[in-house]
């Protein structure tokens, strides 16, 4: 039997609720940029979405991911964006 419960998160490209292990944190850097918080405890504001393609393109295209970290996301953060998440992928 499992011990506690596990937090649940929603994906901001899909929408799914899911526990918070199976979503990538993204946080806004006090830049205004985007970065990935790996131990999921840098402090600021968060978005969490699923290590998939088809979900950060839907974030990004629906304003989920904007919404999330409360900055826009300009085109040059989305690329770093759709290239960390396809660096991501390629280790798993």
């Amino acid at each position: 039997m499992g011990r506690g419960h596990a937090p649940l998160r929603t994906c901001a490209g899909c929408r799914a609720q899911v526990p918070k292990g199976d979503l990538v944190r993204l946080v806004r850097t006090p830049d205004g940029g985007i970065g990935l918080d790996a131990a999921g405890t840098a402090p600021g504001r968060g978005g969490y979405v699923h290590c998939a393609t088809a979900c950060v393109e839907a974030a990004l295209a629906r304003g989920g991911l904007a919404r999330a970290l409360r900055t826009g996301v300009g085109e040059d953060a989305a690329s770093r964006l759709r290239a960390l998440i396809d660096r991501m992928q390629e280790r798993v």
